[in-house]
């Protein structure tokens, strides 16, 4: 018997007539998955729990299955230092290079295959994405639909060509609705992101069984982590925005309860690149809705920051973030493989601050791309460049490699430290730059920083300490090793954000048994930085002599309370303190 709160949901969203039918097949549906749950895995997150986000080609060698050689990297380079790997899509694609599905069900044999993704989780908890807003217009589906067979005949949404569509919120500035033939008949059907991938029609319970059901096969094949990609564009209504309805947030519920109730184990990451209101909106009451969002606004902030030497906006951004329960949480990230997200940040810049980061990114060797505002305008939503290129110019490099790769790293440091879980994407961790290559092959500017990689060259170059991979890999192992050993960088643990000035961004965490206090100090300039840490500031009050877990070293106060620290320029100071009190 399906728990009430399921035909609750499922009336909701279908009327109370048909909600006996969906939920009867939703009952058979989850017979077949009755023994998913897997007391062995935690049912959340701890301070080691740390993603790290790559294709599955991003690694490869000659003759050999990509997958494998993700496999290979896993277990020689991730161990201790990786605990989660997020696989972007995986399947047989027709374009967006995995975005657009033909076989949910399927890997594509070009990667490898189920065993070789099972291998992977014998070292690591693994993450795929649900595609669930849209699938490849060369899918069995859309091919169904267009043939127009009784099963499929509204899988998708098919609209009249002259149908007013001005208010719906676009992340593209291609048209919304594509023109398809089959049979000598015209169907123009609704396409948020390209013309090769056409939206499923929500309405049609069909659709959501098929998509319940693909998700709970994922969740069979060693998903620990879904990630619910483009979920705010999923329920479509003629007259509004067709982003963040109510239903669109009821179906994030319904999926929720259904994997309370079969896989209690599994997350869900909700993929929402909106401002931060709509963006944990996901988060519902904090138990109903999606377990982790990303923390969007963080890659544009971090950036200008340090390009600015002026870290006011991060941090008065920073204090907006709190905690939204113990079963919810936050994930830190720089780099993606779809580049730096800037909407978020619009209305936390200024209109010449943020156009400082349009001009920085072409200035380096990147790209932008853009999105319609209401009125049909483009507008800057995406930019496209490495992140390490994003923060030194690769058309002027400094004489000092070191200084360069000291910035990039202080930019890790904050997702690191920030409350929530860090993800790293492939690129970040092994040192890559801009892959100018990639969008002259491809025609796309995301390719820019989706290089696939040769795993024999890039590990003789990690193994050389004095290349640019080998120096940040290192150095960015030892942060992530130390990060996973402090009790105040659990995803729940209270954080504290300091204004020690716009030079310096600066938190506090304390670890949720009280035992210890991390004091998190970040010099965003060129120029060295001499603090006096007052700790009495602090709600959670360490005592005695701090350690900085970057250097190894103790710093002891003064007569009068007060810490006194240099900090180089672009450097960054992890201080610990033991046995913390609550303050009165």
């Amino acid at each position: 018997m399906l728990p009430e709160k399921i035909w609750d949901k499922i009336s909701e969203l279908y009327g109370s007539q048909s909600a006996s039918a969906i939920t009867a097949s939703l009952e058979r549906l989850l017979e077949r998955y009755q023994t998913l749950q897997n007391s062995s895995v935690p049912d959340f997150l701890t301070e080691r729990d740390v993603m790290l986000i790559t294709y599955a080609d991003s690694l490869h060698q000659p003759g050999r299955e990509p997958l494998k050689s993700l496999s290979q990297f896993c277990r020689n380079r991730l161990d201790n230092l990786v605990n989660i790997v997020h696989i972007l899509p995986f399947f047989p694609y027709s374009s967006d290079d995995g975005f657009s599905v033909i076989d949910y069900r399927q890997v594509n044999p070009h990667h490898g295959d189920w065993p070789h993704i099972k291998r992977i989780n014998q070292y690591v908890d693994l993450c795929f994405d649900l595609v669930i807003n849209h699938a490849s217009t060369s899918s069995h589906y859309f091919k169904a639909f267009l043939a127009d067979a009784p099963e499929y005949r509204n899988f998708f949404i098919e609209m009249d060509e002259h149908a007013d569509t001005a208010s719906v919120v676009r992340p593209r500035t291609s048209p919304l609705l594509h023109c398809y033939s089959a049979s000598g008949k015209d169907k123009w059907c609704w396409t948020t992101f390209s013309q090769d991938q056409a939206d499923l029609n929500f309405q049609n319970p069909a659709v959501l069984l098929e998509m319940l059901d693909i998700l709970l096969f994922y969740v069979s094949q060693g998903a620990r982590i879904i990630r619910l990609d483009a979920i705010a564009y999923l329920w479509k209504q003629l007259g509004t925005s067709c982003v963040h309805l109510p239903q669109c947030h009821l179906l994030v519920q319904l999926i929720r309860v259904i994997l309370d109730e079969v896989a209690p184990h599994t997350l869900l990451l909700s993929e929402t690149n909106f401002p931060h209101e709509d963006n944990i909106s996901y988060f519902g009451d904090g138990s109903n809705e999606a377990q982790m969002v990303y923390n969007f606004p963080m890659p544009p902030l971090v950036l200008f920051s340090i390009a600015s030497g002026n870290a006011a906006h991060l941090t008065r951004w920073a204090r907006s973030i709190k905690p939204v329960s113990q079963r919810t949480t936050f994930l830190n990230f720089t780099a993606s493989h779809d580049g730096i997200g800037v909407r978020p940040a619009a209305s936390l810049l200024s209109p010449e601050e943020f156009q400082s980061l349009i001009r920085r990114t072409t200035d380096h060797g990147g790209q932008v791309s853009y999105k319609n505002d209401n009125n049909g305008q483009p507008i800057p939503y995406e930019l496209n460049i490495n992140y390490f290129d994003a923060l030194n110019d690769p058309g002027n490099p400094e004489p000092d490699e070191d200084l360069q790769i000291d910035r990039f790293l202080l930019s890790q440091s904050i997702a690191l430290v920030f409350l929530g879980i860090p993800a790293i994407y492939i690129h970040s961790l092994v040192g890559s730059r801009n892959w100018t290559d990639g969008p002259v092959q491809t025609g796309r500017a995301r390719s820019i920083n989706r290089e696939r990689l040769e795993l024999d060259l890039i590990e003789q170059q990690l193994h050389d300490p004095l290349s640019r991979r080998g120096k940040i890999f290192h150095r960015y192992a030892r942060m992530i090793s130390l990060r996973r050993q402090q009790r105040a960088f659990h995803p729940c643990a209270p954080q504290q954000i300091l204004d020690l000035g716009p030079e310096i961004f600066a938190l506090a965490r304390t670890a949720p048994d009280r035992s210890e206090t991390i004091i998190a100090l970040h010099n965003v300039t060129g120029q060295t930085q001499q603090l006096t840490l007052d700790t009495s500031l602090l709600e959670s009050q360490p005592q005695g002599k701090l350690t900085d877990l970057i250097t190894d070293t103790s710093l002891s106060a003064s007569d009068s309370g007060l810490y006194q620290l240099s900090i180089k320029p672009y450097r960054f100071a992890w201080l610990r303190g033991e046995r913390s009190n609550r303050r009165n």
